[in-house]
């Protein structure tokens, strides 16, 4: 059936996984403040690829050695915790993630998963790659890039109520082509900007994770295996500790039940 859009849009019940939590005005439903751990950096978030980036890079930090620790809270975006006073305080986009860095005088929010990885690992100056700019370069095609995967291919190919063929072909489409975009620079390049860096984690949290079948059920559909070089580069980053642990965290969905960790306040929560 053709849609004609009326002169003037009014919101109507869509329908679909996420119908009771969507609506077209910001700002809080309802007075909620937050908890606040023990550590320096208070994260709000939940076991989505958003909050992956975020939970990878600070368990590579202490990996690493850093001198670094942190309270990860979990945000039921189902629930609509997103939408509480506390929480749009931090973030006015109502999105997951949100940080606060209270390890200066002045607690200071971050909101953007790309923004929060930039500050702190330039805080620690750790994982930024050889070239600053080609990290940034990629991290930046990673958050311009992911709502074509999200929010156009995943939403059509798996949340939307019913199914339409012209636009999960017109997202599998970009997103086929945002794995080219991946496979031909990995073809020559180990990571995404030199060395290791937050490029590789942010990007391995979208895309790695989708070759590696853990997006959508769309691994087949999308021919993943065929992006041999993203698949290799995927597994390379899946295949460390940090990595793993950081995939826990806030983690509440899923069959494996060894993988989730909602909360997460102390490195010794990884051992219960």
């Amino acid at each position: 059936m053709t849609y004609n859009p009326p002169k003037v849009w009014q919101n109507t019940e869509s329908g679909g996984q996420f119908a009771s939590t969507n609506r077209p005005v910001a700002g809080p439903t309802h007075d909620k403040e937050l908890p606040v751990g023990e550590h320096p950096y208070q994260l709000y978030s939940l076991g989505t690829p958003n909050g992956v980036k975020v939970t990878v890079l600070f368990e590579e930090l202490i990996e690493a050695g850093h001198d670094f620790d942190y309270d990860a809270w979990l945000i039921k975006i189902g629930d609509g915790d997103q939408f509480g006073s506390g929480f749009v305080e931090i973030n006015p986009n109502s999105k997951i993630p949100a940080l606060m860095d209270r390890s200066g005088d002045k607690p200071v929010r971050i909101f953007e998963s790309g923004a929060m990885m930039l500050h702190v690992a330039e805080k620690y100056d750790a994982f930024l790659g050889d070239s600053r700019t080609e990290m940034l370069s990629w991290l930046f095609w990673q958050m311009g890039s992911a709502p074509f995967l999200g929010g156009g291919f995943g939403h059509f190919y798996a949340y939307a109520p019913e199914k339409y063929e012209y636009p999960i072909n017109r997202y599998a489409m970009e997103t086929k082509r945002q794995l080219d975009v991946l496979d031909r620079h990995l073809a020559d390049n180990d990571w995404m900007a030199g060395s290791y860096s937050i490029a590789d984690m942010a990007i391995w949290a979208w895309y790695g994770q989708l070759v590696l079948g853990r997006q959508y059920d769309a691994a087949e559909f999308l021919d993943v295996t065929s992006y041999k070089n993203v698949l290799a580069w995927a597994e390379k980053i899946d295949a460390r500790p940090a990595v793993r642990r950081g995939r826990m965290v806030n983690r509440i969905a899923g069959d494996d039940e060894s993988l989730k960790l909602p909360e997460r306040h102390s490195r010794a929560d990884f051992d219960k």
